[in-house]
């Protein structure tokens, strides 16, 4: 069973149709760090993690982590760890995994640009929490949190995210 996103916002899960939150660039093959677009492609899902404190660890088959205050991930292309898991305070350029607005309550790591990694290509791609009204997000694929569960509980090993430019 793969997971299907399709612009301007619908996915595919296991016979459902799923409104889902894109890039404010939308969908496209290339992609550069900060364009906000969503990659088109067929990806993975590395690992997963959430906030013990918001939210139930998710059953997932997925290997999954109680996220921390320390948590960041490197968007800075001259990081040597650039689009990794990193410890915060750093003095380079990254995302804070811990956030007050509930975005990253639970995230899926999304297998782009990670092997190997390229500098400047994108980083931090996730599947997380959608805002409200399901806004825009900075490249990443956003869902409604009862979604985004239900989609990692039944992710399975042979599963991909398959993100299409076109419907």
């Amino acid at each position: 069973m793969n997971l299907v996103v399709y612009p301007p916002g619908i996915a595919e899960w296991n016979n459902l149709r799923i409104r889902c939150a894109l890039g404010t660039g939308g969908i496209s093959k290339k992609q550069n760090e900060g364009d906000g677009i969503t990659p088109a492609g067929i990806f993975p899902l590395r690992q997963a993690f959430f906030r013990s404190d918001r939210t139930n660890r998710p059953e997932t088959i997925l290997p999954i982590s109680a996220l921390t205050r320390s948590d960041g991930w490197s968007d800075d292309p001259d990081d040597l760890r650039y689009n990794r898991q990193i410890s915060i305070p750093t003095k380079n350029h990254h995302e804070t995994l811990w956030r007050a607005d509930g975005v990253y309550d639970l995230i899926a790591v999304i297998g782009y640009n990670d092997r190997p990694v390229i500098p400047g290509a994108g980083s931090a791609i996730f599947l997380h929490v959608a805002k409200l009204g399901y806004a825009p997000t900075e490249g990443c694929v956003a869902f409604a949190l009862s979604d985004l569960c239900r989609i990692l509980n039944e992710w399975e090993e042979t599963s991909v995210l398959d993100i299409r430019a076109e419907t």
